[in-house]
Order: structure tokens, then sequence, then C-alpha cells
């Protein structure tokens, strides 16, 4: 029994408690989401760069930011680091969503438990035992990993490319992915040929080892079959990610009816050596931003080629970003929020969401609040993508839940284009900044409004308002007396419309 992990893939014998999803994906689609895990947490400020906080940017962190004049513009006020000049390839052609500024409320810098709340989809304040996507899996496949697979499922539900499976895909009963490193060299592993084991107290483990190895050998024999039948037509660079996402198009093209698979990089927990010997071109961060531009360029390449673009969706995400300061390491330290990047040729070719306001003199600690919660990203994939009710999605991941329009049902048009936020949506803040009070002006249709003050730290300290206004102009009074001095932002959210204002307590 010590070797049943290897066996299953890292599965858990036991069985775990899920919330209950009414309805999930539609069987016949031949829809495919892969997630792309940055582990460690990404330095969004160096990712996509704000150029027009890049004066306070710069006082923030100026042993470590990229000259200005480097910078590669993608907007009149949005830049990208530049060793990504592969992903500025991509947006220029129509097939990338850059959302601003996602993370979750209460944000937890623990990579531990920050990973484990991206995966699970779980507030910060709980602790949930099954992924968002295998609650999303577990009605379709009622009973699994018993039964499986079978004449309609004859696939692995989902493939971590690598050594483990992803948190992500753990279901009520076992994690609904398979572990991959090479396709073409899946072995069989040994079935047990003899009577059926005596009466004991670990009869049900040893019936559930025995089932999933037989399960293991039959997808892995689909596996092989598809990666044979498969084909790469792209170069790739010779970087692991690059591979496995090389991998991820084979299978694809092979025939494969997996709809979920997760790759990885790793390496961004940049506390030191961000940039090296003076030159902020160089360095760690640099590397891993070029490596993971070029890999995804490979791979949208090659899904083009193969034909097969517009059934593949691809998303990025890391368990935090990085503080505004840099640190005496040439590095920085664990943030909150960061950019999402959601790439292929359905996804609406956008910049979601207002650029990170900087303070002129951040503080220690500071880092970028949150715009937009995780959950909604996940959420509005799942409803365009494999047509998940909203009502299904609140059930799946929170009650709160907002539907953002970030994929287009691979519509033909292919302009580029940066939302502008509702006028009628906009706030003010006056006096700002404020001693103890400050009134907060914004404009509204007839709509539900909820007003909210985050600090710096990622936390949300209080709720100004949360109910339904009539249409017109509104004046709410902010007493922020109890509150230390310094750094706020006022986010306010009606529907998929948000606005965040900074605000500074003196």
């Amino acid at each position: 029994m010590a070797a049943a992990p290897i066996f299953l893939n890292g599965m858990n014998l036991s069985i775990l408690p899920a919330l209950f999803l009414p309805e999930a994906v539609n069987p016949e689609s031949d829809r495919v989401l892969v997630l792309v895990q940055l582990n460690g947490g990404n330095d969004g400020l160096n990712t996509v760069i704000p150029l027009d906080q890049y004066g306070s940017l710069y006082n923030a962190r100026p042993s470590i930011i990229i000259p200005e004049s480097d910078i590669i513009p993608v907007t009149d006020t949005v830049g990208f680091h530049p060793r990504m000049t592969a992903i500025k390839s991509i947006f220029d052609q129509g097939r990338m969503s850059i959302i601003q500024s996602v993370g979750y409320p209460n944000q937890n810098r623990s990579h531990f438990r920050s990973m484990e709340i991206w995966s699970t989809g779980s507030p910060a304040q709980e602790s949930w035992n099954n992924g968002w996507l295998g609650r999303h899996l577990d009605q379709q496949a009622p009973g699994f990993p018993e039964g499986y697979p079978n004449v309609q499922y004859p696939d692995p539900f989902a493939i971590s490319m690598g050594n483990y499976v992803s948190e992500t895909c753990q279901g009520i009963g076992a994690n609904f992915a398979m572990a991959l490193n090479n396709p073409f060299s899946l072995g069989q592993l040994a079935e047990w040929g003899g009577d059926d084991p005596l009466l004991t107290i670990y009869d049900h483990e040893l019936a559930f080892l025995r089932m999933t190895i037989g399960q293991t050998n039959a997808y892995a024999t689909g596996v092989v079959q598809a990666a044979n039948s498969g084909n790469n037509i792209a170069v790739y660079p010779q970087t692991n990610l690059a591979q496995q996402l090389k991998n991820v198009a084979l299978l694809i093209s092979g025939g494969l009816q997996t709809k979920i698979y997760t790759v990885s990089l790793g390496g961004f927990d940049t506390h030191s050596g961000q940039v090296v010997g003076g030159n902020p071109l160089n360095g760690k961060h640099a590397d891993l931003l070029e490596t993971l531009s070029d890999a995804l360029l490979a791979f949208q390449q090659d899904l083009i080629q193969l034909g097969v673009d517009n059934r593949v969706i691809t998303m990025t995400f890391s368990e935090f970003g990085r503080q505004i300061k840099s640190n005496a390491s040439f590095g920085t330290d664990h943030g909150d929020a960061a950019p999402l990047l959601l790439l292929g040729s359905c996804v609406d070719p956008q910049i979601l969401g207002q650029n990170p306001q900087i303070p002129q003199q951040a503080g220690s600690q500071e880092a970028l609040p949150m715009q937009y919660d995780f959950r909604d990203v996940y959420g509005s994939v799942l409803m365009d993508w494999f047509s998940v009710s909203e009502n299904h999605v609140k059930n799946l991941l929170y009650g709160g839940f907002q539907y953002l329009p970030i994929v287009s049902q691979c519509n033909t048009a292919t302009g580029i284009y940066e939302p502008e936020l509702d006028a009628e949506l906009r706030a003010v803040a006056f006096p700002n900044p404020f001693v103890d009070w400050t009134t907060i002006r914004f404009h509204s249709g007839n709509e539900w409004v909820r007003l909210s003050i985050y600090n710096a730290l990622g936390s949300e300290v209080q709720v100004i308002a949360d109910k339904r206004f009539g249409a017109g102009e509104h004046e709410l009074r902010f007493d922020g007396s109890r509150l230390p001095s310094g750094n706020y932002y006022l986010r306010l959210v009606t529907g998929a419309r948000l606005h965040m204002l900074k605000l500074l307590k003196v």
C-alpha cells in the first residue's frame, strides 16, 4: 500500500465531501481549456506595465524597473516587458485578453494557502478539499472513478503535464486528472491476476487500487494512440514549458477527448535576482517571461496550423502578484493582485479593467488591490466556453459571481479594443487626501451597487454600500477616522462594470 500514490498519480483514497453542481459541461462539446500555472507569484507590474504610472513606479522600484524606452508599447497606457515580443504578436493578432489586477478579497500571501484558494475557488477564510474543475466534472461523471473509462467517456477528463495531478481537478472520490510526462512512453502497470482479496480492513483500499490500476492502463492506451495519430507543425523552443504545450497540441490533434489540460512554469518567487548585473533587461524574471512568451506563441501557432485553434483557450494564473516596492536584493516580495492572460482565437481581444494606480510614495508591504475576483474569470469561462448556466456557476463558485465578457464564441471580428469605463459609473472623492472622512460621489443606473474600501495589503476593510441604487447621482460619506493613515482604494462595482479610485488618508 505504500506504493499506492505512485499507481494512483497522487489520487486520495478517501471519499472527499464536495459542493453540488447541478449541471456541468455538455459531453458533446469538443472545447478544451488549458491552464498555465505560474508557480511562485508572478510580478505583474513587470509583466504588464502601466505606462501612465511610470513615474510613481520608478520611485517605488528604481533598482529593477524597465527603462521606459525599452518597454514594448501595447496601447498608449500599457506596455509589455521587452522580453515578451512573442506575446505581443499574439495580442496584435487579436487572440489575447489582458484582465487587470485579478485576485481575491483578503489576499493570503502564503504560497501554499493562496494556491489552494486559486485551485479550489474557496473564499479566503474557508478551506475546501476539492477543486473548482473537479466540482465541475463531478456531475458529468457520477461515481467517478468507478465505471470509467467507458464508451461515452473513453479518455481522461483532464491531463496534468508533469509528475503531479492538479488540485483544480480534485473531485469527490478521486482526482479527474492523469499525470503525464511523455505521451509516447506510457507502459502498462501490472494488474492483480489472483483471486479476490481476503476479507480484511483494507479491502476497500485494495479494491480501489486494483480498479485504478486498470483505469490507468485503459487511459494510457488511448493516450498513446492519440499521440501516434497526432501531429505538431510549429517549431517549439527547447524549454520544459514549451514541450508540455507541444504535447498538449499533439494530443488534441490526435483526437483525444480530454477537455482540460494543466501545465506549469516555476521560479516566479523572485525575492532576489529578479534583475542581475544592474541591467533590468536581464535576470530571473526576464528569463521566465521570455520562456512563457515564446512557448505560448509556438502553442498558438501550432493550434492554428493544425486547424484546432477554435477549440482551445489558454489561461495563465499565479497565486499572487508582487509588492509595489522592490527590496534590497534586486527583487520583489509577496503581494496581492496581478494581471491574468487569456489566449485563443475565441477570446475577446481586449484589456479589461483599469491600469493599477501606483501611489507616488508606496509604503512597505503595499501591493495592488483586486479589481476582478478570479472566481468571476473562472465562472465566465465556464459559462461562455462550456455552456454552464449562471445559476450553476454561482453554486459552483460563489453567490456574488459577476459575469465578465471575455470569450467571444469565435466571432470573426479581430479588432483589438480597450474597453472604456462607463462614464456613469465613475466615482470621485472629496476631500482626497482626507483626514477623518471623505464624501464619495458616483453615478449609476437603477442597479445593484457595491462600494468597498481596500487597504494597501489587499484586504477589504469596509463595505460602504451593497444595495440597489436608483438612476442618477449619489453621495455617501465614508468615515475613515479609525483607519491608520496610508493608501486605500475605493472599489465600485455594478454587474460587469468596475471603477477603482485611489484614496489617501493623512
